[in-house]
C-alpha cells in the first residue's frame, strides 16, 4: 500500500483528501501543521508527500527542504493557491516534483499521483546502466552523479531530466518532449520548473569546464560532452 504523507492546515480538505485517497486504496497520515508533518516523516515511511505551501509552524517550502535532507528521492506535491505563483517556482527549486491549484478536482490530483509514481516506482532502467560525462559517471537507476572529488544524489526529477540529455548527448532535447514526458504538461510553470533544474545540473557539472548544457533557442537544450 503507497503510504502518503499529507500537510494541510485546513482541516476540512484535510479531512476529505484523507478519505478520498484512503477509498482509492492508499494510506494517509494528515498532519495540520508542518512540526507534526516532519516529526511523522521521521518516525515512519511514506512513499509520497502531499505538502500545503502554507502551513502554521514549518511552512510548506521548509517543511520540504527537511524532508529532502532526510531522503533526497521522496516525490513531494505541493498543494497552493492561485495567489501563490511565485511559490511554485520556489518549491521547484527545493525539489518539489509537481504542484497542483486549489481548488482542484480529486480526479486531477490521483492523476498527478499516479503519473509520478509510474516515474518513481516503474523505473525502466537496467540495474547495469551508466553514462560517462567527462569526469563524471552518472547511473540513472541509483540518481548518482559521481566524480573523483564528489558524489551528488540527485533528485527524481534531475536524474530523470539528466538521463534524457544523456540519451540525447550532442543533440536537441526538444523542450516540449522533455516537458511532456518528465513533467506530464509542457505549461508554463512546468517550463520554468525545467529551467530551474537546468540550473542545478549545470552546477553540479561546472566541475568539468568540457561538459555545456546549451540552450537553444525555440528548441530546446543540447548536452555537450565528447
Amino acid at each position: 500500500m503507497i503510504k502518503i504523507l499529507l500537510a494541510e492546515d485546513d482541516v476540512n480538505l484535510g479531512i476529505l483528501l484523507t478519505d478520498y485517497l484512503n477509498a482509492k486504496g492508499y494510506s494517509v497520515s494528515h498532519h495540520t501543521d508542518g512540526k507534526k508533518a516532519i516529526d511523522a516523516f521521521s518516525e515512519a515511511s511514506f512513499d509520497l508527500c502531499l505538502l500545503d505551501i502554507m502551513l502554521p509552524e514549518i511552512d510548506g517550502i521548509s517543511l520540504a527542504k527537511k524532508i529532502r535532507a532526510k531522503r533526497e528521492d521522496i516525490p513531494v506535491i505541493f498543494l497552493t493557491a492561485k495567489s501563490q505563483e511565485d511559490d511554485k517556482i520556489e518549491g521547484f527549486r527545493v525539489g518539489a516534483d509537481d504542484y497542483i491549484t486549489k481548488p482542484f478536482s480529486m480526479e486531477e490530483l490521483i492523476y498527478r499521483i499516479e503519473a509520478i509514481l509510474r516515474r518513481t516506482r516503474n523505473h525502466p532502467l537496467e540495474d547495469s546502466e551508466e553514462y560517462k560525462l567527462g569526469i563524471f559517471t552518472f547511473q540513472p537507476l541509483s540518481q548518482v552523479l559521481r566524480s573523483d572529488n564528489k558524489s551528488h544524489k540527485l533528485t527524481t526529477k534531475e536524474s530523470e531530466l539528466l538521463h534524457l540529455l544523456c540519451k540525447n548527448r550532442n543533440e536537441i532535447l526538444e523542450r516540449n518532449y522533455a516537458l511532456k514526458t518528465i513533467w506530464v504538461d509542457d505549461n508554463y510553470f512546468n517550463a520554468r520548473s525545467m529551467d530551474v533544474y537546468i540550473t542545478k545540473l549545470r552546477k553540479y557539472l561546472k566541475e568539468d569546464p568540457s561538459i555545456t548544457i546549451l540552450n537553444v533557442h525555440g528548441k530546446g537544450y543540447k548536452l555537450l560532452c565528447d
